[in-house]
């Protein structure tokens, strides 16, 4: 298959989101909850990274159906929070891997730790449940496929 992350990336944003809108939040000592798709979400930086070495510059465009999608398939509730989370870390994610001219796999963990909580940020902001605890809870689910890419990468 020619652009196999490209699609996984795009197949990957549609389950986050389904996920977010119909898999409950796992309760987490004081009072913290974690959304169990956090951890796809981790993965979803690392495969738009993989996305991009598909298609270069033309990733936006994947990356401006996810937001659409995101936006269509999400509930009423969390359909903006969760369009505008994903449009500005996966922005923020492009920008930090296109102009980074490291080797990949640092490239993936670089992006990763800077869009990851813009993306954790934003999204808890803008649904009005922010928590410096709860900030660094989203941040290491979604580092999760970073870090593995990282450590398994050969490149």
């Amino acid at each position: 298959m020619i652009y196999k992350f490209s699609i996984l990336y795009f197949v990957a944003v549609i389950v986050a989101n389904l996920g977010f809108t119909y898999l409950p939040m796992i309760q987490l000592p004081a009072g913290q909850a974690l959304a169990p798709m956090s951890f796809l979400v981790g993965f979803i930086f690392v495969l738009r990274d993989y996305a991009q070495r598909e298609l270069k510059h033309k990733v936006l465009a994947v990356m401006a159906a996810g937001v659409v999608a995101s936006y269509l398939l999400a509930d009423p509730f969390v359909a903006v929070a969760s369009a505008a989370a994903f449009a500005i870390s996966e922005l923020t994610d492009w920008l930090v891997y296109t102009y980074t001219k490291r080797p990949m796999k640092q490239r993936v963990l670089l992006s990763s730790a800077i869009s990851t909580p813009i993306d954790s940020t934003v999204f808890m902001v803008m649904l009005g449940f922010f928590s410096l605890p709860g900030l660094l809870i989203m941040t290491a689910s979604k580092l999760v496929g970073a870090l593995i890419v990282y450590f398994l990468a050969k490149e």
